[in-house]
């Protein structure tokens, strides 16, 4: 560890020296003679650089004579549709759908609405808005109208690219009527609404012209056949390339803006020395366009590296089976797959054994990366033994954009922790902080540091948010005012003595039982420790005695046969064991499922609401919003036949609003 510690060392002492080394992995059409510039309490990278993230993704490669190297490779679980794009094939369809854009008025600066399917369509709009210098904005097809209308009024797009609709297992998703509603809802913002049709879906451009006063609706195909290629556009580093916005669980969602110079350097350090990809290798990120993942590492990273990216539509299960992600591995020859834990822990719940996985499927597969939420060290062990492939746990954020802590196999392979998303990267200064926000990082040296909150000392590296869309103030009252000189991640954790970090939850999962702190993270791996369970959450729930006490939720493995009560006493025994007493937990409910947003969040404050009978919104990102109402019922139902009831939950309180 001695050679990637002494580099990340020269991240922190030296960061305009370091990053400047680090950009000459991108090409700039004016560069960087500065790195970075301090004022006024924030920070920019290359101030004084210029370039063009389109051409950077795949103009380059096709001028250094690799322009019939395989760029995307589409695979449709839902559809069974594959299609190869080269480098120029996908060059040229950018630039043609630019021309598009332009020909709609569309021009650096201008914000452009993406709300697509899986699709390379999808990939296409938003190469396309980055040639022009236009600044898109990734809205996960199928978000309600409700939701979409408050992203069009925060970012003011003049254009939204759509489709005809999305595919889900079971049903078929119309965009069309979402997005006229919304645009009902805050009129006067939309001028065009581009449309992609999908042969699957029903609606088109043609159905809706003229329905919405002000909004031209055009075909996509129509559009592009009368377009000429657009010329890349050069831009300042420091301007937007996107705005993507947070879950908006809680609160209004925060648009999180994303710079232009130092995301690509960020992005290019991190394929090289995080991913080990790099020319003609291939990644499978097995995520969304909607999310950070998707833009970082499905689009940008990957093309930025000249490597092959795989755009999957499907799930993790049901599309058709559990297999399907290493069928995907198996017929591309993935080198690196990323994924977030929740699908692992779906495949492990209908998969125990890994059957579905087909002989010699993974020769080719050196590394598999899991972000997105905790990963359990239960199913880290049983990923990491049964696929026989290293399992890197790293975290990140929608902030970041790129990782924090990570296991750089490209740079140097770390002995892996099981619980732990291993070591911070390049610019990432790592603190733990007490609730009075006193750095107890180093109180103990060579030492675990105590559980805190987890905090990143300013100025962070190039690549993480640069602010909040149309609002500096919420930019500084969410991130920087908690903890003056850093950045407050909100998760809780702490560093071990050779510097790995725990991430143990969100600074809110914290359960405070008679004034004892427990993490759920603690609480979910003891859970995770029965073999029965195939997963689980924990949340805080009402306590008279104790102000809070902790609440299991979990679901079985499949073809698991246990009687329930026994099941309980386990599970409650297994906590007594690990945890002790002071965790005061007796409470376990068995579900078919565990209410997650569609990125695989658990949904824990909705969790609680219900629990507690309070009134609660339904998330926007939520994956499948019956599972809220099969929680309730099961909560009833434990209250009804338990003499000692999880909560005071009556029949009429958990409302909706």
């Amino acid at each position: 560890m001695v050679g990637y510690t002494s580099e990340w060392r020269r991240s922190l002492d030296d960061p305009p020296a370091f990053w400047i080394d680090a950009a000459s992995a991108v090409d700039w059409t004016v560069p960087p003679q500065r790195a970075l510039d301090e004022r006024d309490g924030g920070w920019t990278w290359y101030p004084d650089a210029s370039l063009n993230m389109s051409v950077n993704c795949l103009d380059r490669h096709v001028d250094a004579g690799r322009g019939q190297a395989i760029a995307l490779r589409y695979h449709s679980a839902m559809t069974g549709t594959r299609k190869d794009y080269t480098y120029r094939q996908l060059r040229d369809r950018a630039a043609r759908f630019a021309g598009a854009l332009r020909d709609l008025g569309v021009g650096r600066g201008d914000r452009v609405l993406l709300y697509l399917p899986m699709t390379p369509e999808a990939v296409i709009a938003m190469l396309a808005c980055a040639r022009l210098g236009a600044i898109h904005s990734v809205v996960f097809g199928g978000f309600a109208a409700t939701e979409l209308a408050v992203r069009i009024s925060d970012a003011r797009p003049s254009v939204i690219v759509t489709a005809s609709g999305g595919l889900e297992p079971g049903r078929i998703v119309e965009y069309l009527p979402i997005i006229r509603k919304a645009l009902d809802a805050v009129p006067g913002i939309v001028r065009s609404v581009v449309v992609r049709d999908r042969a699957s879906v029903p609606g088109s451009a043609s159905d809706l012209e003229g329905s919405t006063e002000g909004v031209g609706w055009f075909d996509w195909d129509a559009l592009v056949a009368a377009a000429t290629p657009a010329a890349a556009v050069g831009v300042a580093s420091s301007d937007p390339l996107y705005v993507l916005y947070t879950s908006g669980t809680t609160g209004s969602p925060k648009g999180i803006v994303r710079d232009t110079g130092g995301y690509a350097v960020a992005l290019a350090w991190a394929m090289r020395n995080i991913y080990d990809i790099g020319p003609d290798d291939t990644m499978f990120t097995a995520s969304d366009v909607g999310w950070v993942v998707g833009h970082s590492f499905i689009v940008y990273g990957p093309l930025l590296a000249g490597a092959t990216t795989v755009l999957f539509e499907g799930k993790p299960v049901g599309t058709p089976d559990a297999g399907e992600f290493w069928r995907v591995v198996q017929d591309y020859g993935v080198k690196a797959m990323f994924t977030a834990p929740t699908a692992l822990r779906a495949i492990r719940r209908v998969d125990p054994d890994l059957d579905e996985v087909p002989e010699g499927a993974l020769r080719t597969l050196k590394t598999l990366f899991l972000a997105g939420e905790r990963l359990d060290p239960e199913t880290w062990h049983w990923a990491n033994n049964g696929l026989g492939v290293p399992v890197v746990d790293h975290w990140w954020q929608t902030e970041t954009g790129w990782p924090i802590c990570a296991n750089p196999v490209g740079r140097e392979v770390l002995p892996a922790k099981a619980g732990s998303t291993a070591v911070p990267m390049p610019g990432y200064d790592v603190r733990i902080l007490d609730s009075k926000g006193r750095d107890v990082t180093g109180t103990n040296a060579g030492a675990s540091s105590p559980e805190g909150n987890i905090a990143l000392r300013l100025p962070l590296p190039p690549g993480t948010l640069t602010g909040v869309w149309g609002s500096p103030d919420r930019f500084r009252e969410a991130y920087l005012t908690a903890f003056p000189g850093f950045y407050a991640t909100g998760d809780a954790g702490y560093i071990d003595e050779d510097g790995y970090v725990f991430v143990m939850g969100r600074t809110d999962d914290v359960i405070n039982v008679a004034g004892h702190r427990l993490s759920t993270g603690s609480l979910e791996e003891v859970l995770t420790l029965h073999r029965a369970v195939a997963e689980c959450a924990v949340i805080g729930v009402h306590d008279e005695l104790k102000g809070q006490r902790a609440a299991g939720f979990v679901t079985l493995k499949a073809h698991e046969d246990i009687d329930h009560d026994r099941l309980e006493a386990e599970l409650v025994a297994l906590v007594r064991e690990h945890i002790g007493p002071v965790a005061a937990f007796r409470d376990v409910t068995i579900l078919e499922r565990i209410p997650k947003t569609r990125s695989g969040k658990i949904l824990r404050k909705t969790m609680r609401q219900i629990v507690d009978g309070e009134p609660y919104k339904i998330p926007a990102t939520i994956e499948d919003p019956t599972v809220l109402d099969a929680l309730a019922v099961a909560v009833r139902r434990v209250a009804e036949v338990d003499s000692r009831p999880l909560t005071g939950l009556g029949a009429d309180r958990a409302t909706r609003h």
